[in-house]
């Protein structure tokens, strides 16, 4: 693809007010008027460039928005308190009592509360199917559906959505596609294989150093305007702000996320090829044995690689927290659930950011209890994290010495 996302974000460029390189952070939660009546044309949404009341809106949040919108390619985007935020302003804004979501089987466990469990009090239905499979997307389309959800790569299983073929869906049936993107930032352009709106937790990649949480929606001008209505909009009623200091953080993280997603990819590729080589049970969307991996190729910026994430399968619960443990005792990584921090993160998700799924729906959709998830950091000399891990792997007797690559 010849989408250069970080070629926009690059160009962005920002003056602070005293001439600073970095944008002015407005330290402020309400903004002062010369005139009763610009305040009353601003709470009505009918003037640019004026700011009342930093739940609506902020000069530090703007910038942030303009960003994440160079990034994704849309015309405009809001930044929410977390990536949960998000997802919850935008489900709510696009449905009402007795709508009906198509969703990808295979999301975030949050995510999978919220749309089982906590939709229910506004009777919204959901069908969680398989995204891969677009006779099952098709089937479970109704009359009632107000949108098709999935993850552009998916937590915790790493299937891979075929972007364009869900949008030509959505597109077919009037409905918005909206892809979670934040395993995959600059990796994977959903707008521009079709998708209507893109989701992003800030708190990840984006970010980049595990010290806030945040979210994005990326979308239309008025899609986004809608959200932040004073008077019907799921954005600003449901309140989830994020805070002027953290967007100006996330802001300056942003500078370096394409030299750090090449690193995440690149060092995760390394891991999963010679994972797989030893015999181990490896899922990445970089290798040729993932089910996904032309799916991938098709829609992926080669410059960026395949992401971060990769999965171990080894065989059990016990053995996959006494790896872990044992790994982080070595200083591998952390024992940690999230993603995208410099160091190596991992979880076994069954347990922890899927545990909201009963287990036997994780279990009918793959997930096993012997599954680890790992976010790889950005060391420098991945082949010695690779020896270190290896060793960790035959110490446990999960790998043996004499088929473990030398």
């Amino acid at each position: 693809m010849d989408f250069k996302a970080a070629d926009n974000l690059q160009d962005l460029q920002y003056f602070g007010e005293y001439g600073g390189v970095n944008p002015s952070i407005s330290d402020s939660s309400t903004y002062t008027f010369l005139s009763a009546k610009t305040m009353f044309d601003t709470f009505e949404g009918n003037t640019e460039g004026c700011y009342l009341y930093s739940r609506h809106s902020s000069p530090s949040n703007l910038y942030l928005g303009e960003a994440l919108a160079a990034l994704e390619g849309t015309e405009t985007a809001n930044v929410t308190a977390s990536g949960m935020g998000a997802i919850s302003a935008v489900i709510l804004q696009l449905c009402n009592a007795g709508d009906h979501i198509v969703s990808s089987r295979t999301i975030y466990g949050g995510t999978y509360a919220l749309m089982k469990n906590f939709l229910k009090k506004f009777n919204i239905g959901i069908s969680f199917v398989d995204t891969t499979n677009m006779d099952a997307v098709a089937m479970a389309i109704t009359p009632k559906t107000k949108m098709i959800y999935c993850e552009s790569v998916s937590n915790p299983l790493l299937e891979v959505a075929d972007i364009k073929a869900l949008s030509k869906l959505a597109k077919k049936n009037n409905i918005p596609l909206v892809v979670d993107n934040t395993f995959s930032p600059l990796s994977i352009s959903p707008a521009k294989l079709g998708a209507d709106i893109v989701i992003h937790s800030l708190t990840k990649f984006i970010n980049g150093t595990s010290d806030c949480v945040a979210g994005a929606v990326c979308g239309t001008k008025d899609f986004c305007l809608g959200l932040k209505d004073v008077n019907n909009g799921a954005g600003m009623l449901l309140g989830s702000t994020l805070d002027s200091l953290r967007a100006s953080s996330i802001l300056k993280n942003m500078r370096t996320l394409h030299i750090r997603m090449k690193k995440h990819s690149e060092n995760t590729m390394y891991l999963a090829k010679n994972f797989e080589n030893d015999g181990l049970r490896v899922v990445y969307p970089g290798l040729q044995s993932h089910v996904g991996h032309e799916v991938m190729k098709k829609q992926y910026n080669m410059e960026y690689g395949f992401g971060g994430l990769m999965t171990l399968d080894v065989g059990s619960l016990e053995k996959a927290n006494a790896l872990m443990e044992l790994m982080q005792k070595k200083h591998l990584g952390y024992l940690a659930v999230s993603l995208g921090f410099y160091k190596t993160l991992f979880s076994a998700p069954g347990t922890s950011t899927s545990s909201e799924i009963p287990l036997e729906e994780q279990l009918e959709m793959g997930l096993t209890n012997g599954l680890i998830r790992f976010s790889i950091g950005l060391d420098d000399h991945i082949d010695r994290t690779y020896m270190a891990m290896k060793d960790c792997l035959i110490q446990l007797d999960i790998l043996r010495p004499e088929s473990a690559k030398v």
